[in-house]
């Protein structure tokens, strides 16, 4: 449970809107700080994670300045969450961006797995829905609307463990309401990056993988449809099948030929530089980025409006063709399902 909360007002400055600052922490009763938690950290499913970083040195980005302040003192708890608030305030550039209230909270002696390390919570709300309110009058019930806050999802949140702060701390980010700016809360105001862990590189290696088989490899090789989606079911199975990942058994395992092994690589080179990032060669499998990078290797050949081919398993038990009538697909199998 958490020991201090704290809640300010930001609106969005561009629109006119102002800032309004608690002089004092909220005191809330159990029932309720324990549905406000729940409601806070309900969204962090991913294992992605994220730190602060700065263009010139770690202690000039505001935020991570701000709750490293907090971790060592927290009697500058309420102090810091307004230069939160106020960063927050300066941050919005963009008229679209939703004002809306900003939650500070701190996790005190927090149980992590097998350790316990000391969090901190910034929670904004913007979105508003309706609800109703019934209550008895006379001898019947009258029915009010009113707008408020769902407690169903949280719209933007970061959650800072009091880890590697030489780094730039862990963080867990989200936002579920971008309002047409997709780089308010991760950049504009926390100025966050994706850390370089398994979950990183689990999902880059599929990424590249999957860039490589849908545009370069056509462009080098006679591949056809099938013959890609072939391609990418190996490549998903050998990451669902295996712990770790190693460049040279998933070239040997996956790609085989050696001219397509070598142009990958150089395709790996060039990504690398493009992006500006490093995809290691051997790393541990993160199990949850191969399940949500899933989502992106579709193996499905589109037939004019036609049909769909869904391509799972075996490419011998698919044949190609043309006749009089045109061009076709065959496929063997041994039981309608």
């Amino acid at each position: 449970m958490f020991s201090k909360i704290v809640v300010h007002r930001v609106g969005n400055k561009i629109n006119g809107e102002s800032l309004t600052l608690s002089q004092e922490e909220l005191e809330l009763e159990e029932g309720m700080a324990e549905m406000l938690e729940n409601y806070f950290l309900g969204s962090f499913k991913s294992e992605e994670t994220f730190h602060f970083y700065s263009d010139t040195y770690l202690v000039n980005n505001p935020i991570y300045s701000a709750v490293s302040e907090i971790f060592d003192d927290k009697s500058k708890f309420l102090w810091e969450s307004e230069n939160i608030a106020k960063h927050l305030f300066e941050a919005a550039e963009n008229p679209r961006v939703q004002g809306g209230e900003l939650f500070i909270v701190f996790f005190e002696d927090e149980r992590e797995g097998t350790e316990r390390v000391d969090k901190i919570g910034i929670f904004k709300t913007e979105k508003r829905d309706s609800f109703l309110k019934i209550f008895p009058k006379n001898e019947s019930f009258d029915i009010e609307k009113d707008q408020g806050i769902s407690l169903s999802k949280i719209d933007k949140a970061a959650l800072i463990y009091n880890n590697d702060k030489e780094t730039g701390y862990v963080l867990s980010v989200v936002d579920n309401n971008k309002n047409g700016d997709m780089y308010y809360w991760f950049e504009d105001f926390l100025k966050v990056k994706q850390r370089d862990d398994e979950y990183f590189h689990t999902q880059e290696a599929l990424m590249v993988y999957k860039d490589y088989i849908t545009k370069q490899l056509p462009q080098e090789f006679e591949v056809s449809k099938a013959d890609q989606a072939d391609f990418l079911n190996k490549s998903i199975n050998f990451f669902k099948e295996k712990e770790e990942f190693k460049l040279d058994d998933f070239a040997a395992e996956v790609l085989q030929d050696e001219h397509v092994i070598e142009s990958f690589n150089n395709f790996k080179t060039d990504y690398e530089q493009d992006m500006q990032i490093n995809i290691a060669e051997e790393f541990p499998i993160n199990e949850a980025a191969v399940k949500k990078t899933q989502r992106h290797f579709k193996s499905i050949i589109k037939l004019d409006k036609n049909f769909h081919i869904y391509i799972h398993g075996d490419r011998q038990k698919l044949a190609t063709g043309e006749d009089e009538n045109g061009k076709y697909y065959m496929l063997y199998f041994e039981k309608e399902v």
